[in-house]
């Protein structure tokens, strides 16, 4: 929801994937979260397996042209990519927040 995990009304992110350092409801620190290389693997894992197992249940997938194949596929891709991607960002903030995870514990 891109919400504070503390408070839940401050907003999490300033950017689309930059987390505030702090929130602007309840003060807390959120920037203390690291959520680096997890996101961009559960994001590829789920676009992954929403896209490559429905092209190889369809056969229909094998009789269409390369090229229109690529032009369909690539957009779609890349627009799910970029919905999921923030979304999942949140969820592993918010999982380091409930575990109460920081650099330092």
């Amino acid at each position: 929801m891109g919400r504070c995990p503390n408070c839940g009304d401050g907003r999490l992110f300033g950017a689309y994937l930059k987390v505030r350092p702090v929130c602007e409801a309840c003060g807390h620190d959120n920037g203390r979260y690291p959520s680096d290389d997890a996101p961009p693997y559960f994001t590829i894992l789920i676009v992954g397996h929403l896209v490559v197992a429905p092209l190889l249940a369809f056969q229909v997938i094998w009789t269409i042209p390369t090229g229109l194949l690529l032009a369909i596929l690539l957009p779609a891709l890349a627009a799910l990519t970029l919905t999921v991607l923030p979304i999942v960002k949140g969820a592993v903030v918010g999982v380091l927040w409930s575990l109460g995870k920081t650099p330092n514990a």
